[in-house]
């Protein structure tokens, strides 16, 4: 050891015993890095797996918000066409929601969340932002029920838009059709007409939308042509509407009205 120490004999023999000691300290080593590599590796992929699952979580969250958000701009377009319709209408207007649809055969009817309160009344003229729509058949504290302009049981005075002439347009029981009666068969009507709402009867404002004239059939057999018309309204897909009051309509004396007016 001394003479190593002074003149490093044994150099060389360290050496060799370094080049055949390597492989086993590299053996013993292994498990220890298998180790760390393994336990960084779980660490790792299951930080992998909760970022991702945040990350989907996140997704699922904007994604709702993102219908939200496009319910609420479908609603907000909804409601200024509303708006828009109701600057056409001279007469007071008010918004309602519809509540519940009746799915009866040939019972087209709606529920909307206004009544007594809001001062609805039995006959009320119903719109949208692109038709007649209907009229009010039952009032109740809270909400009304409407009868469609497509109910078998509703008739519409109406006028052709070009040339001025007078019709009753009645309900089909079919949501997209309704019929013009009592033109006769020389009748100046053509395809595409335009109908409107007479206003004859004070009962629906004048001059407003109610359909297009799809299909005339004429039947020499017949005294009158068959008119098929297509709803202006959406009757199907309206989720607000317009409740109407005409200028001409007289509200009933409340009890305190009555009060007033004794004293």
């Amino acid at each position: 050891m001394t003479v190593d120490h002074r003149q490093g004999h044994l150099e060389s023999v360290r050496s060799a015993l370094s080049v055949i000691i390597y492989p086993v300290q590299y053996l013993v080593d292994v498990p220890a890095k298998m180790t760390g590599w393994a336990t960084e590796s779980l660490v790792t992929h299951q930080l992998l797996l909760e970022k991702n699952e945040r990350m989907q979580e996140e997704q699922l969250l904007l994604n709702s918000r993102l219908q939200k958000f496009n319910v609420l701009e479908a609603e907000n377009q909804r409601l200024r066409k509303l708006l828009e319709s109701s600057f056409k209408l001279s007469e007071r207007v008010i918004i309602a929601e519809l509540l519940a649809v009746d799915l009866q055969p040939f019972r087209h009817t709606i529920v909307i969340n206004k009544g007594i309160r809001e001062g609805v009344f039995d006959g009320q003229p119903i719109v949208d932002s692109n038709g007649v729509m209907g009229q009010i058949i039952h009032v109740g504290p809270f909400s009304s029920t409407v009868l469609l302009i497509t109910d078998p049981t509703h008739a519409l005075p109406v006028q052709v838009d070009r040339n001025g002439l007078r019709a009753i347009a009645v309900g089909t029981g079919q949501s997209q059709r309704l019929q013009l009666e009592h033109l006769p068969n020389n009748a100046d009507i053509q395809k595409g007409d335009l109908i409107v709402s007479s206003g004859l009867g004070g009962r629906f404002p004048a001059g407003y939308p109610v359909g297009t004239i799809s299909e005339i059939v004429l039947d020499p057999a017949e005294s009158f042509a068959k008119v098929t018309v297509v709803p202006s309204a959406k009757l199907e897909q309206s989720r607000e509407v317009l409740l109407v009051w005409p200028n001409d309509y007289a509200r009933p004396h409340s009890e305190e009205d009555s009060f007033a007016v004794n004293l």
